[in-house]
């Protein structure tokens, strides 16, 4: 028996499972958490704390039909401005009741593109952050850039801002394939976004590439992944095109039929996978991928690494506080989401308030099954000690937990005297071994195919 036959045999190619950024996942939050609590959580960080910070721009010059983010087009620069006084007001509220001495470890600005900023708006914007909560010692400012969307005047204004590691969504390089899923973007404007960033001592950078897109063959993504290699990336996130109509609508204009099947999808991130590994690129959980050194190779290697809303992450702050519309924070006591609808947020934030419409308020089982999943994402074992330790966990439970999982993927798992590891030939199974460790119904959320 082939093991693509005993993968298909445990539901590989047919589950749809959360990608766990996050515990519980976003479907699960409800309307329990308030403009409140945001508020008394924030007042609740420490002094001089060090937390994360994510700026999140909805808007795009043209809508690309295979993201599923919240986004809305816009020819003119004009609610892109509108939408910066409210980020700055935002930031004014958050000034009035953070704690004194708090700093920046991370600040990310995502979307959207928020390279749709021009110059003067960057620097408008960082300055009115920094003086809100400064960057702290080493601190990592990143920014997701669209090559189409950039230009010297913006990339100045970004280093100038203290920009030092920067993302670029490359997707896929084949130009047919841009053409079906609505983003052309040449290898060339990416290489002159690259050499641009880099003239100005942007060493650090970050891409994102996609298996499983429309008419995508292995050799096709081995040709992408091999020019995406001549870039010279610190760290790429190789992620599987997740395809939801139902709930990101533009994706309708995507052809169904040619979508590759799930066995395909393996083979094409197989295909990959194995091109970054043979350039020397350690593989950082179950879809990065980092050069020896950086700071996500480095957490792998020490234990350090995390999971959050953008993948895998070096970051120890156990606050990221989400400004703008859509955004979600993660606190100690769990999360909240800002209104998704920008002119909701809008209305809330011109009323002299936050605009948090749902989230969830972390419970005891909850931090333990969520530690436990993490720790599969990212190390693909669990310490049953730390478990006990951390979370007061009953140790009968953990091992019912994991005698079960174990039962199920019996052959890519193991209980250990440690506590719970998965083999290496059963990674592809990684969120599907997670999910036995999820204790909450996941038959209604919609979630993508789990390859």
């Amino acid at each position: 028996m082939t093991q693509q036959t005993q993968l298909a045999q445990l539901g590989l190619f047919d589950a749809k499972v959360p990608r766990y950024t996050s515990y519980p996942t976003s479907p699960h939050f409800a309307g329990g958490v308030s403009e409140t609590d945001f508020s008394s959580w924030i007042q609740a960080i420490p002094e001089g704390d060090g937390i994360s910070l994510y700026i999140h721009v909805p808007f795009c010059r043209r809508l690309c039909w295979f993201c599923a983010c919240r986004t809305q087009g816009t020819s003119s620069d004009a609610p892109v401005r509108a939408y910066l006084e409210t980020l700055k007001t935002e930031l004014g509220l958050l000034a009035r009741i953070l704690p004194s001495g708090v700093t920046l470890s991370r600040l990310h600005w995502g979307g959207g593109t928020p390279t749709l900023l021009q110059a003067d708006m960057i620097t408008e914007l960082a300055e009115t952050i920094y003086s809100v909560v400064p960057l702290g010692e080493h601190a990592e400012f990143s920014v997701e850039i669209d090559p189409n969307e950039i230009d010297d005047a913006r990339l100045d204004a970004l280093a100038a801002a203290g920009m030092n590691r920067a993302s670029i969504g490359v997707q896929d390089f084949d130009p047919d394939i841009q053409k079906i899923i609505g983003r052309e973007q040449s290898y060339e404007i990416t290489q002159r976004a690259v050499d641009g960033l880099r003239a100005r001592g942007i060493q650090s950078l970050n891409a994102d590439i996609l298996y499983g897109l429309p008419n995508q063959t292995e050799s096709k993504i081995a040709d992408s992944v091999q020019k995406l290699l001549s870039l010279s990336p610190d760290r790429v996130a190789l992620y599987g095109y997740a395809h939801v109509p139902w709930m990101a609508k533009r994706q309708s204009m995507i052809p169904a039929d040619a979508l590759p099947r799930p066995q395909e999808r393996l083979a094409l991130f197989e295909t990959a996978r194995r091109l970054f590994s043979w350039d020397g690129y350690a593989e950082i959980g179950i879809d990065h991928f980092a050069i020896k050194g950086d700071g996500l190779e480095l957490a792998q290697r020490t234990g350090r690494l995390r999971r959050n809303f953008q993948g895998y992450t070096d970051d120890r702050a156990q606050t990221l506080i989400g400004l703008g519309a859509s955004s979600i924070s993660r606190f100690p006591q769990g999360y909240a989401q800002n209104a998704s609808a920008t002119s909701q947020h809008t209305a809330a934030i011109r009323n002299g308030s936050f605009s948090t419409k749902r989230g969830h308020r972390f419970s005891v089982e909850d931090r333990l099954r969520g530690r436990i999943i993490e720790t599969l994402m990212c190390d693909f074992s669990v310490s049953r000690d730390e478990m006990i330790r951390s979370f007061n966990a009953r140790p009968a439970e953990l091992d019912l937990w994991f005698k079960r999982a174990e039962a199920t993927f019996h052959g890519y798992v193991r209980r250990t005297k440690a506590g719970f590891e998965i083999l290496p030939e059963g990674r592809p199974l990684t969120r599907m071994i997670a999910r036995q460790f999820d204790g909450y119904d996941l038959s209604k959320a919609g979630h993508s195919s789990a390859v």
